[in-house]
């Protein structure tokens, strides 16, 4: 096994852990984790398969995992990918604090440069509150999810802005930077808080993660997927540092957050136009149905995805997040 065989398996090992910390994964997102995990396998990927159960079961510890990182930047890279895998799902909870308290002394970063990824990571969780509603207030319940006055939908403009969401996932995708994924999800969450606001429907974080969970869409088991594919494709060792720009297409192939977007997007839309009356069967079969279409399409808007990340900074995408600047 090669040194960077080693370093993947470790950092892949990590952040299964991290995903595992809170120990209240439900099974559905077990099972997304455990298929992502067969996918991500590969001839000259770790066996992911192995992984899993090893961490699930326990068989493997955190300290070895640690103990195969030697480079500065690849404990920094570890430390960044676990915080982003657990903010993914929204804020922290006390047994993921520990689990990451744990990691940074098992690393021995220095207190700044935990603080400083630590920080970015919150940055991007505030954003995500700014722009949708943690709750609706108790005056506006109705049938659990509360609605406001119709109105005249543009399609056309809807349509557009979907898309747009997807090319900006697909260009956030391609870039090595950890920020880069974390804002995938939030914009994601932005994107189906304001399709239901055009179909006159007003939703809280609550809702659209059931949303989400209903399709099969796991937060974490999303970022996850991220992190392994830029991470087998080689793309953070493309990377010249930290903060570097270069793009990772050829690296990890096509932009998936591109269809996943798009399909979520396209679902949350007939969902909300027809009064949210499909069922969770019928709404995962039309998501699958819709997620085929879009891996199909992604292809002929790989020029635009590319173009776009070449433009992408951090205080841009925050702006994004929060609704200040337009997708």
């Amino acid at each position: 096994m090669t040194d960077t065989r080693d370093r993947d398996t470790a950092l892949l090992t990590i952040a299964l852990f991290a995903a595992f910390a809170d120990g209240a994964k439900h099974e559905h997102e077990r099972e997304e984790i455990r298929t992502i995990a067969e996918t991500l396998a590969g001839p000259d990927a770790p066996d992911l398969r192995s992984l899993y159960q090893d961490v699930l079961l326990k068989r493997a510890t955190l300290a070895d995992a640690v103990a195969k990182l030697a480079d500065p930047g690849e404990k920094h890279l570890a430390y960044e990918m676990a915080v982003g895998v657990c903010d993914a799902d929204g804020r922290m909870t006390n047994e993921e604090r520990a689990f990451l308290d744990e990691l940074k002394g098992l690393l021995e970063l220095a207190g700044t440069e935990t603080d400083d990824i630590e920080h970015e990571a919150e940055q991007m969780v505030e954003a995500t509150e700014a722009a949708v509603p943690a709750t609706l207030p108790v005056s506006a319940a109705r049938n659990d999810m509360p609605t406001v006055a119709a109105r005249t939908v543009d399609e056309a403009a809807l349509d557009k802005s979907i898309l747009n969401y997807s090319i900006l996932n697909g260009a956030l995708e391609i870039l090595p930077q950890s920020w880069a994924s974390m804002a995938i999800i939030p914009l994601q969450i932005k994107m189906v808080y304001g399709i239901g606001r055009e179909y006159g429907v007003e939703l809280d974080r609550g809702h659209i993660k059931e949303f989400l969970a209903t399709l099969g869409v796991g937060m974490t088991s999303q970022y996850v997927e991220q992190f392994g594919r830029k991470l087998i494709g080689g793309l953070f060792r493309k990377a010249a540092g930290r903060g570097a720009g270069r793009l990772g297409r050829t690296a990890t192939g096509m932009a998936f957050s591109f269809a996943t977007t798009y399909a979520l997007g396209q679902v949350a839309r007939r969902y909300y136009a027809g009064g949210r009356q499909m069922s969770t069967e019928l709404l995962k079969q039309t998501y699958a149905e819709v997620l085929g279409s879009a891996r199909q399409m992604q292809g002929e808007y790989i020029p635009q995805i590319e173009q776009k990340a070449q433009t992408l900074d951090m205080g841009q995408v925050m702006g994004m997040v929060k609704g200040g600047q337009p997708v």
